[in-house]
């Protein structure tokens, strides 16, 4: 297979020339367009299972099967994918932890106290969610705990339904964009390599694109506080959630996790310690038991806890993983991408590392829409694509990262009706997409942060030949 695998690049062709490569690609959209627009429906093990599907058909249009499959095989055995998969099963075990402990009732409990209502509500609401969802890594999962906790609560309280619905779906977009155990953060790593071949390590990324993230969430933050209320009527009433001050404490381990592994840059480093202390807090606060953790279940002969479910709810994700490392071996062995390198590198446009940015921000636009707004997936496909334009114009691995997620998860990642975040926001809540679409101000301040920077230049670096920055 060695010999085979050596060779692929030059010998695998499809019947009707090089475009018929992307026949998977476009199987898959096809997939996102009946699951989110049809059925209404997100399911991560669905989506994997259309990426397979989208194989096995493509496949069909290649000269040579075998060939095409071993082209797959080496795209999901690349050293990336491993790692992304690696990764993926470790923060969902420290995802399951923090769901577990029920950090946001302990800011159900804050607002309370403080007495918030109104747009000052909203604005608190996208705070909140924003510590949440970067705690978790999970921005599907923050909406699915947000929603039915914060939503009727701010709209009790005089909040703008619109803008409700769009500060919880900007608030899990920022840990989405930010937390160092987001799938799109490690994604977005990983795809982007120095000139030795090492990919960039997850805490350098999140160090330097914490500025990006903050400018657009203060921008937010201000927006929710002045538009939030609009709409909305204060009915004097309170929160009805089971609030509790006492799993604020749970913070701790998640700035520890965060220091470790900026720090570090090793994010197995981050998560050991903040997996283990948060453990510890966990229990000594009562949050829960060691049989919440792991325990027997001798009825359905099964171990059963969290640590267990947080390594099961990352099977979906892994699967569409593995099914994206396939789509990208097949598209990487046709010459598909070196093409569509050469045709970015080769415009007037890209004369320049702004020129560059400003065609790949339209890539990366693009790729998101087509993939219904699943930015892990957009980022997995696009990010090669970047990592070797970035690379001949030496554009900086971190500063690559940074634009490759911090544009999938802003305009692009809220398209009404191709968006399995605003999906997710109108079923929960009963608003139009377009509604729950136009309160989330933070994916438009991202993605006006990111043109901003490429025009002007703003946090631009630049790679050496030995890798460093000048």
């Amino acid at each position: 297979m060695g010999e085979t695998n050596a060779n692929t690049k030059e010998n695998l062709t499809f019947r009707g020339g090089i475009f018929m490569s992307l026949v998977p690609v476009a199987i898959f959209f096809g997939f996102c367009v009946v699951l989110f627009v049809i059925f209404k429906a997100f399911n991560m093990e669905a989506l994997a299972m259309g990426g397979f599907v989208a194989l096995l058909v493509g496949g069909v249009f290649c000269t040579s099967y075998t060939k095409f499959w071993d082209a797959a095989i080496k795209g999901i055995s690349s050293i990336t994918s491993v790692s992304v998969i690696v990764i993926f099963f470790v923060i969902g075990m420290f995802s399951a932890l923090m769901k577990a402990s029920g950090l946001s009732g302990g800011f159900v409990w804050l607002a309370n106290t403080i007495g918030m209502n109104g747009g000052l509500f909203v604005a608190f609401t996208f705070f909140a969610t924003c510590v949440v969802s970067t705690a978790t890594g999970s921005s599907i999962g923050t909406m699915f705990t947000a929603f039915p906790i914060f939503f009727p609560a701010g709209v009790v309280l005089g909040g703008s339904p619109m803008f409700m619905a769009g500060a919880i779906v900007s608030g899990a977009i920022f840990g989405d964009n930010l937390a160092p155990i987001s799938d799109t953060t490690i994604a977005s790593s990983s795809t982007q390599q120095f000139k030795d071949g090492h990919p960039a390590d997850v805490g350098g990324v999140v160090s330097s694109r914490l500025k990006y993230s903050a400018v657009a969430a203060l921008i937010s933050v201000v927006l929710f506080a002045v538009l939030g209320g609009m709409g909305g009527t204060y009915q004097g009433g309170t929160i009805e959630a089971a609030a509790s001050p006492v799993s604020l404490i749970m913070l701790i381990p998640v700035i520890i996790m965060l220091i470790v592994a900026t720090k570090s840059r090793n994010i197995f480093a981050g998560i050991g310690v903040g997996l283990l202390l948060g453990l510890i807090v966990g229990l000594a606060a009562g949050l829960f038991t060691f049989q919440d953790v792991f325990a027997n279940d001798p009825a359905n002969n099964a171990a059963v806890g969290f640590l267990i479910s947080g390594v099961q709810g990352m099977l979906g994700t892994v699967g569409l993983v593995i099914a994206v490392f396939g789509i990208m071996g097949v598209l990487t062995e046709a010459g598909m991408l070196d093409y569509m390198v050469e045709a970015i590198l080769n415009s007037k446009a890209a004369t320049t590392p702004r020129g560059a940015e400003l065609i790949c921000m339209l890539g990366i636009s693009l790729c998101t829409i087509i993939f219904g707004g699943v930015t892990s997936a957009s980022i997995l496909t696009f990010g090669p694509v970047l990592n070797k334009v970035g690379s001949a114009k030496n554009i900086h691995p971190y500063r690559r990262a940074n634009l490759l997620d911090g544009t999938a998860n802003s305009i692009p990642a809220i398209i009404p009706f191709m968006s399995v975040f605003v999906f997710i926001g109108a079923a929960l809540t009963g608003l139009s997409p377009v509604v729950v679409a136009g309160g989330t101000i933070y994916a438009f301040a991202l993605f006006g942060v990111f043109l901003f920077a490429v025009i002007t230049g703003w946090g631009r670096t630049m790679e050496t030949e030995s890798g460093g920055k000048k």
